[in-house]
């Protein structure tokens, strides 16, 4: 792997509860913010406007582990002409591969990671997994971010190292929805303590927030990307803008 991460990717979110899109206030289901019933509709439009890929999470299945949505992560992977990466309550392989067979190009794993670094591997083997480490402080949270792990961020990359991942999505929860920018210290950190391309998500409000990520460096490397959410439902700024901001001036 190259001393600096290859793309800077911009992967605009759709987080689905319960067939719609919608936003979760840090993390909390108590504070949603429902922003539509189409999200095929959502999916085609951030395609449309230049997204490489679009960023899918089953809030349903990431709270029970039931696939509620899976029919609508299907219909959004088939219909978009770019990649979807998908997670949310993948606690199995066959989690993992019926949503490979939905067409989702990578897999989002969370909770599970934590506990049994060869089911990851397992999953690894059938489709690219991302992990996803949520995390309050430095402590990663597990099920829907409703609970903490006891585990801290850098133990948990220290310890998935021989996985072949795709990717970590590193989150900032007590940042994620507010718009108050993402946390530089936490993407450094994590960035150094590892080869595998590590995506920013959580707090961007300001197309000035993407352009700093994209220079962000540490260890070397730079990060591989950034899922934006929010701040593109609330017209902070355009997708395209926003897409201007990821790339290299």
């Amino acid at each position: 792997m190259s001393s600096e991460a290859e793309h800077f990717d911009l992967y605009p979110a759709i987080d689905l509860r319960e067939g719609r899109c919608v936003r979760l206030y840090q993390g909390d289901y108590e504070r949603e913010t429902v922003y539509g019933d189409d999200p095929v509709g959502q999916a085609l439009r951030f395609a449309a406007a230049g997204a490489p890929w679009v960023h899918v999470v089953d809030l349903d299945a990431a709270r029970t582990g039931e696939p509620v949505n899976r029919d609508v992560v299907a219909a959004i992977a088939t219909a978009v002409p770019v990649p979807v990466q998908a997670g949310g309550g993948v606690r199995s392989v066959a989690a993992a591969e019926a949503l490979a067979a939905a067409g989702v190009a990578r897999v989002v794993v969370g909770t599970v990671a934590l506990g049994d670094p060869a089911l990851v591997a397992a999953m690894a083997a059938i489709v690219p997994v991302a992990v996803g480490l949520d995390v309050r402080g430095r402590e990663v949270a597990v099920r829907g971010w409703e609970e903490g792990s006891g585990r801290q961020l850098i133990d948990v990359i220290d310890e998935l190292a021989t996985v072949q991942l795709s990717a970590y999505i590193v989150t900032q929860i007590t940042r994620d929805g507010t718009l108050d920018g993402p946390d530089l210290d936490l993407l450094a950190e994590a960035t150094a303590a590892t080869d595998i391309p590590v995506v920013a998500s959580g707090g961007v409000g300001r197309v000035s927030d993407i352009a700093a990520l994209r220079e962000l460096r540490s260890g070397g490397r730079g990060l591989a990307g950034v899922i934006v959410g929010r701040a593109l439902y609330e017209g902070s700024f355009t997708l395209e803008d926003a897409l201007v901001a990821s790339s290299p001036p």
